[in-house]
């Protein structure tokens, strides 16, 4: 694990300075786009397999207000059941550096040539994993899931003792 993090400390060093470019022009906005792409994609993909039925798609940046719309994803069939696995859907991005970093990093590894471009595709995944506040609202419409996991966490504790036994036995 400690190789996986080694790995990955020039990508998330060049996340940072990403994200400080952004904030001084809009056209560092193309430093971000790979990232902005997965994340959007995030969206789409999980909005398919779980029947939110996605109908719009854009990496287009945006002005709205003061902020930056990077991209967008619209649901015609955003339901209890799927707005949250749909809108959180970006943080399966996090998954992407995690694999490249274990991949080459299995056995004894090196910081060559192929890295270097590898840093440069996985530093914007650090940006665009987390869910943006219109992701976590959307996601608040999957309210009965939190009454069902709450409901499943207090049941396992509260028998927990006796599944013990059981395993026991």
């Amino acid at each position: 694990m400690a190789d996986i993090l080694l790995y990955l400390v020039p990508s998330l060093a060049l996340a940072f300075l990403i994200w400080m470019v952004t904030s001084l022009h809009p056209l560092f906005f193309v430093f971000s786009a790979v990232g902005t792409l997965c994340h959007e994609l995030a969206h789409f993909a999980v909005g398919l397999l779980l029947g939110a039925d996605p109908t719009g798609f854009s990496i287009i940046p945006r002005r709205q207000g003061r902020t930056w719309e990077l991209g967008s994803v619209t649901f015609a069939n955003l339901r209890w059941y799927n707005a949250a696995p749909a809108a959180l859907a970006p943080l399966l991005v996090l998954l992407v550096p995690l694999a490249v970093a274990w991949w080459r990093t299995r056995g004894a590894w090196s910081f060559g040539p192929a890295d270097l471009a590898l840093t440069l595709l996985l530093a914007p995944q650090f940006l665009s994993f987390w869910p943006s506040p219109v992701d976590w609202r959307l996601a608040a419409r999957s309210w009965p899931w939190l009454v069902i996991i709450m409901v499943t966490a207090i049941a396992m504790f509260w028998f927990r003792p006796s599944l013990f036994q059981f395993v026991k036995a």
